[in-house]
């Protein structure tokens, strides 16, 4: 999906526009340009690229939604949200993973045009429901802009890494 936005101009640069599309297979290096560049995007530490096979696999799961925001051919933005079946209520859900915004870009229209990208393949889909989880104050907000509605606080997130069958 292509969707191009016109940006308020910034106090110092000429109007650029952004256009939103998603990844697909052919797209593995947009996908390790993310991961090299993360910081900027998202202010956390760079992480390790997937491999080129692991990054088409990836790109080819129908259930992986994966959009990036470009302008001038550069990502300023990405979503990625993957479509979980259950077991009861309604056949298909969305769990919104993550987004990020390039610091430049923040306030511009980047953000929610990733989301509107969301939300439009949901509609396209028949899928209804979408959560996400918030980790700061300032996402909460966004996301409650965008629509979206605290209905559950979390408890505490557990994880582990599995590997060696006797730790």
């Amino acid at each position: 999906m292509t969707d191009a936005r016109r940006l308020p101009p910034p106090s110092n640069w000429a109007m650029l526009p952004f256009t939103v599309r998603r990844l697909g297979p052919g797209d593995e290096s947009a996908l390790a340009r993310i991961a090299r560049e993360e910081t900027d995007f998202t202010g956390e530490e760079p992480s390790p690229p997937l491999t080129a096979e692991a990054a088409r696999t990836f790109l080819s799961d129908p259930a992986v939604w994966h959009w990036h925001a470009e302008a001038d051919g550069q990502p300023v933005g990405f979503l990625l949200a993957y479509v979980h079946r259950q077991r009861h209520g309604e056949a298909r859900h969305v769990m919104f993973e993550e987004i990020g915004v390039r610091e430049g870009w923040r306030r511009r229209g980047v953000g929610r045009a990733l989301v509107d990208a969301l939300h439009t393949q949901m509609r396209a889909e028949g899928i209804e429901e979408v959560w996400v989880l918030a980790d700061n104050p300032e996402a909460q907000a966004f996301y409650e802009n965008c629509g979206y509605a605290v209905d559950e606080l979390q408890g505490v997130m557990l994880s582990r890494q599995i590997g060696d069958p006797g730790g």
